[in-house]
């Protein structure tokens, strides 16, 4: 509702122009600058606390789905101010096990929307989750996190190759999936991959 929509925190500058993390400067941070990574950058709408938060667990755990296309909407015009035009919108995929068991991938309910209101493609197939590793909440620093997703997903579909994707996800915390991500699009020929979030943990 309007009320609601007026109490999120958005995501304001300045921040690392890789993981988008708020920082005193627009340089890379320390974390970002001593590494390689495959993502070319992560943007996110909101900080993830308060009503924001509470309604991406009731997407998530409770079976909102129908609070998606208002989620999107935040998505899109947060797209709107950013330089990157995508080609194709690719969602973070579940592992098969997790997916029979929610029934549903919140990121693929987040990344029909955004593709429906920006005209854009996007493919629910072109990444898979091969490994289902521990559940990031559970796993506490971002090594650790990075880890837990290396080697995890998997990039099959040719349709990636020469284009720039736009990798979509409800929350980012350190950036190790939305990173993982991007490694398997970048082998499968990618030429740059953002990923893009409703909320951030800061």
């Amino acid at each position: 509702c309007d009320r609601c929509l007026k109490r999120l925190s958005l995501l304001s500058g300045p921040l690392c122009p890789r993981c988008g993390q708020p920082q005193p400067s627009d340089m890379l941070c320390p974390s970002c600058a001593s590494r390689h990574s495959d993502i070319t950058a992560i943007r996110s709408v909101f900080r993830f606390d308060g009503v924001i938060r509470r309604a991406i667990i009731e997407l998530k755990y409770h079976n909102l789905r129908a609070i998606s296309p208002t989620l999107s909407a935040s998505l899109a015009e947060r797209l709107r101010d950013e330089a990157f035009v995508p080609d194709l919108i690719v969602p973070v995929p579940l592992h098969p096990i997790r997916l029979r068991r929610r029934g549903y991938n919140q990121a693929a309910l987040l990344a029909r929307e955004l593709g429906r209101l920006q005209g854009i493609g996007v493919s629910e197939c072109a990444l898979t989750r091969i490994r289902a590793g521990d559940s990031q909440v559970r796993t506490r620093n971002a090594a650790a996190r990075r880890q837990n997703v290396a080697g995890a997903f998997a990039c099959r579909d040719t349709i990636v190759s020469g284009k720039r994707i736009l990798v979509v996800d409800d929350v980012c915390t350190t950036g190790a999936t939305l990173e993982a991500c991007a490694s398997a699009l970048r082998n499968a020929g990618a030429t740059e991959v953002w990923g893009f979030t409703l909320a951030r943990e800061v």
